[in-house]
């Protein structure tokens, strides 16, 4: 029986707050934060397409979207997110001798629907750290090389396409004011998204490179519904008990 990946992230997501209303039957740890909260999302992707003849972090694109948190005993939490993911590949020659700007000689994006799950770990409610995956889906392409539109269907040089991204991430947030925290996130495709044939147009050597996104994010995230505790911000010392 197969099961699509919309609904295996959707019973992760159930399996999480089954632990969390498990856990309400017993004694909530003073200081830690139990309750279920929600993320508005707003950042810049930096990214690259890894195999693509071209390099560096140098396409930008917008990263924006929702979540929801689920707090899991131990300071530990479970969240999903859906977001809009603005990915690709970007590169333009240098000045000509002349002073004058090249168009840029290539350009790829990539954008998606993402859909990542993470388990994060809250260190004193200023660091939180988390790994996971992601899945996202292409709703737009768009690529030019030498400033010609390239279709997504290119039989003499595509051997190899998907529409899907599968992704490992890892996350690390700062709290900068309340419920403001600042993000910054990396992820790597774990299968290429795409197989592509090039040919040297002088010697008309070819060779064949898999393609992966790779990309830098950087993101604010406001919380809602969060139980903002500032006394965890001091190392309070313990007072000498009296003899």
């Amino acid at each position: 029986m197969k099961i699509n990946l919309p609904v295996s992230f959707f019973l992760c997501f159930l399996f999480g707050f089954s632990v969390v209303k498990a856990q309400e039957n017993t004694e909530a740890r003073p200081g830690v934060d139990r309750e279920i909260k929600g993320v508005v999302i707003a950042g810049m992707n930096l990214s690259q397409v890894d195999g693509d003849e071209v390099y560096g972090f140098k396409k930008m694109g917008a990263c924006v979207g929702v979540g929801g948190i689920l707090p899991l005993p131990k300071r530990f939490s479970l969240s999903l997110e859906i977001l809009y993911d603005e990915k690709g590949a970007y590169q333009k020659l240098p000045p000509s001798p002349a002073g004058i700007n090249q168009l840029p000689y290539y350009s790829l994006k990539w954008n998606y629907l993402t859909a990542p799950l993470m388990v994060h770990y809250e260190d004193r409610n200023t660091w939180t750290i988390g790994l996971g995956a992601s899945w996202g889906r292409m709703v737009s392409f768009k690529e030019k090389e030498w400033n010609i539109p390239k279709n997504w269907d290119r039989p003499d040089t595509i051997t190899y396409k998907t529409k899907n991204d599968f992704a490992v991430i890892a996350d690390l947030r700062f709290r900068i004011w309340k419920h403001l925290k600042f993000n910054i996130r990396y992820s790597y495709s774990i299968v290429p998204d795409r197989k592509r044939n090039y040919v040297n147009p002088t010697t008309f050597e070819t060779w064949t490179r898999r393609q992966y996104n790779n990309v830098i994010t950087v993101r604010l995230l406001y919380y809602f519904n969060e139980k903002y505790l500032p006394d965890r911000f001091s190392f309070k010392k313990k007072k000498d008990k009296k003899k």
